[in-house]
């Protein structure tokens, strides 16, 4: 008999859930982790940033809302060494969580680099060279992903920073050069400027926010131009040159060639799958092209009794659908009642100033479809709660199909739109329509009755515009 019914290669978001969910169902269950429970998201990643994000938009508001909010610091200091503790300590409270929960499911952690070693055979490396074996029915691959690095660059954790180094910094950099403009770009590029740091975005595709839809990245660019964020858009990468005390970035755009300088880089140029030497290839996984894991909609491999979860298929590379995805694999392997997911309408969520916060197709993509739309959309300008915030810039915009109303996808910018997406998410998987979301009484003043007024407007009638 196997050692365990499931054994979980990867903590992270992914994998640790799928244990938890496996355990719920009555399997005995081993989690394997080579550095930390909670993956890089509690402990270097999604987490962490948060809490630098909320510092962030403190030390934005003591800098330049004094005028606004009637207010006057003199002789402000800004201490970014305390915000990045306060950000270990928040996610070293999760990764406790998370050992707790493991404890309470009566989940075996093992810490240590895995390997599959033949059909249900999995042996394991501890730091310190200590190897053991254990046998499951059922491997589940969680392991992630990796910073992608630019041909030649070489990341040094002084000068040249991936986020894993950016975000574990104490000291703030004067100015830097963030190559990629997407989530992780944005967010640094907000933490960064709000503690007043001099801030050049790079980013190889025509705009900033470039997998958003096209207004969205418009309104990003002007909200970043007005805190003075420098943004180089269909700009390529030539070169990086480490000086002692600096980075020069020589770069190709529209405008000719030219270099600027930072005291540190960032890198946040994409993700590569954490799929080299767990002995995949030789079990006869198949990857794809990029060393992603091939899965199917119950999350099996081709391989019977090997499933794949999270960043490493490559699917939809956030958290939470690696989350979801671990408890529909759980659920598969025990064979429970269960969905599938549709990657395409996956929420998507940028945490900047402002926010960004996305699902489905957008405008342009329904019109390359040949769908006939209804595009419903509404100002924070408008909005009762907005103003009070004092953080009025963005809309709700909703795409829908004209004929029966079926949503194809919501477009955000503004403040907190991350929380106002699962009304949307949800009323499109229930089928709902813009015409229910707008009957449905939103509680006034609340942000959320700016998802109300784009479902109205979806219907022709805006009330407020």
């Amino acid at each position: 008999m196997p050692d365990f019914d499931v054994a979980v290669i990867g903590a992270g978001p992914a994998g640790y859930v799928a244990a938890i969910r496996a355990a719920q169902l009555g399997k005995k269950v081993a989690l394997i982790d080579r550095e930390w429970l909670g993956g890089v998201c509690l402990n270097v990643g999604c987490i962490p940033s948060k809490a630098l994000l909320r510092n962030a938009d403190i030390a934005h508001i003591l800098r330049t809302g004094g005028k606004e909010f009637g207010f006057e610091v003199d002789g402000l200091k800004l201490d970014y060494a305390a915000a990045v503790r306060r950000s270990r300590q928040v996610a070293d409270r999760l990764v406790k969580g998370v050992g707790f929960l493991m404890k309470k499911n009566k989940v075996e952690v093992r810490m240590g680099a895995a390997r599959l070693e033949g059909a249900g055979r999995v042996s394991v490396t501890a730091a310190d060279g200590t190897k053991s074996a254990l046998t499951a029915s059922h491997v589940v691959v969680a392991t992630g992903a990796r910073p992608a690095v630019l041909p030649g660059v070489t990341v040094d954790g002084e000068r040249v920073l991936t986020y894993r180094e950016a975000i574990l910094q104490e000291r703030l950099p004067k100015s830097v050069v963030i190559v990629g403009a997407g989530a992780i770009g944005l967010e640094f590029a907000t933490v960064w400027e709000a503690y007043g740091a001099q801030v050049t975005l790079v980013e190889m595709l025509p705009r900033i926010a470039p997998l958003e839809d096209e207004e969205i990245s418009k309104e990003l660019a002007k909200a970043f131009g007005k805190r003075g964020i420098q943004i180089l858009a269909g700009t390529k990468v030539e070169s990086v040159e480490v000086l002692k005390t600096k980075v020069k970035v020589g770069v190709s755009g529209e405008g000719g060639s030219q270099t600027v300088e930072g005291e540190q880089a960032l890198l946040a140029t994409g993700f590569k799958p954490n799929s080299q030497d767990l002995g995949l290839e030789a079990a006869g996984v198949r990857l794809d092209g990029r060393g992603f894991i091939e899965i199917d909609e119950r999350m099996a491999t081709n391989v019977p009794g090997v499933w794949a979860i999270g960043d490493v298929t490559g699917k939809a590379m956030f958290a939470h659908v690696g989350s979801a995805m671990g408890i529909i694999c759980a659920e598969n392997i025990a064979g429970a009642e269960t969905v599938t997911l549709d990657y395409a309408m996956m929420p998507r969520a940028i945490y900047s100033q402002p926010q960004v916060a996305s699902f489905g197709l957008t405008e342009a993509q329904a019109k390359e479809k040949g769908v006939e739309l209804r595009v419903g959309r509404f100002p924070f300008q408008a909005n009762g709660k907005a103003l009070g915030y004092g953080e009025y810039a963005g809309w709700v915009k909703i795409v829908a199909e004209a004929k029966y109303g079926e949503i194809l996808g919501a477009h955000m910018v503004g403040p907190e739109v991350t929380e106002l997406l699962p009304e949307l998410t949800l009323a499109q998987a229930m089928e709902l329509t813009p015409a229910e979301i707008a009957r449905n009484v939103h509680a006034h003043p609340t942000l959320s009755e700016v998802v109300m007024e784009a479902a109205h407007a979806a219907e022709g009638h805006a009330i407020h515009l």
